[in-house]
């Protein structure tokens, strides 16, 4: 086998392990959206966040430490750390717990379902972000929410006109934070996708610890043990494990292919609702997953580029 054709057959391989990686990171957050209705019944939003994210950095902080990882020391580090961790975990988890007390879970999983929307938008407008935007990316995109409506069906966006319009806000604001996340995300390339991970998580919850005392006084609560599981799963499996995949994600997919998850998190979250629940896998849902698959594809997928014959 030629070196070249040896260097296919590895890059092809590579790609499908990380198209591999971001099925996984799309079933773990998917998940989380059944996790935080549990919690969110006995335990209010900012103290959820709050424990989901110290738990996961105190955890982010052993492994790294255990991996002989030292965290950095220059303040500039640790500030974009501390936008990050904003971007990616403090600012969303509290938006989309707060916005599911008052809509439809359908309805948030639709909205939740922008990010690459936004990616897009901010890639044609400042011409940032690793990946070009192309003809295929963009009919991926199309291809992607088209799936994410025909999944939830007409029943998840017959509510618009009766949902809290500032709910709705919050969890259109929460896409916008995970697409601006993978952007700023970028500038750590060079530091282990676990260090990255403990920093930023540290940072989320320099915020989110105060506000849960001052605003929720989390000692006067009486949280149900089910809601206490599920703020460790969000915190050890959603959170704590989801970062080392998704840091890894933005060096390799960039950040238009590590956000088209978002329609695959809502493709899992009916799979795990007929699962767990008993719901009825309708035509409907197996027709826009199909959509979903097929706008990751495009989104992901790297496209060769057209040779030029002679005097063209």
């Amino acid at each position: 086998m030629s070196t070249q054709a040896q260097r296919t057959t590895s890059g092809q391989i590579t790609l499908v392990i990380e198209i591999g990686l971001l099925l996984l990171l799309s079933l773990i957050w998917g998940s989380s959206f059944t996790l935080i209705k549990v919690a969110i019944s006995s335990i209010p939003p900012f103290t959820m966040v709050a424990a989901r994210v110290t738990i996961a950095a105190i955890l982010l902080v052993g492994i790294a430490h255990a991996q002989g990882h030292a965290l950095p020391r220059r303040g500039s580090v640790w500030a974009g750390f501390f936008v990050q961790g904003l971007l990616q975990s403090a600012l969303p988890f509290t938006l989309i717990s707060w916005g599911e007390m008052h809509i439809a879970s359908g309805l948030a999983g639709v909205l939740n379902a922008t990010p690459p929307m936004f990616v897009l938008a901010i890639a044609m407008t400042t011409g940032r972000g690793r990946q070009a935007v192309t003809r295929w990316k963009i009919i991926g995109v199309a291809l992607g929410l088209a799936g994410v409506a025909v999944t939830m069906g007409l029943d998840a966006l017959s509510g618009i006109g009766t949902a809290a319009p500032l709910a709705q806000a919050a969890v259109l604001g929460a896409s916008l934070c995970y697409a601006l996340a993978p952007m700023w995300g970028q500038r750590f390339s060079k530091l282990p996708a676990i260090v990255t991970a403990a920093g930023a998580m540290s940072c989320a919850a320099i915020p989110m610890v105060p506000a849960a005392l001052i605003l929720e006084r989390p000692w006067t609560l009486a949280p149900t043990s089910q809601a206490v599981a599920a703020v460790i799963g969000l915190a050890v499996v959603c959170t704590a494990l989801a970062m080392v995949i998704y840091f890894r994600l933005i060096r390799t997919l960039g950040p238009l292919g590590t956000t088209s998850g978002s329609y695959l998190r809502a493709g899992f979250a009916v799979a795990l609702g007929t699962a767990w629940l008993g719901e009825r896998f309708t035509l409907s849902a197996l027709t826009g997953m199909a959509l979903i698959l097929a706008g990751v594809i495009a989104i992901t997928m790297p496209m060769p580029a057209r040779k030029r014959e002679p005097g063209q």
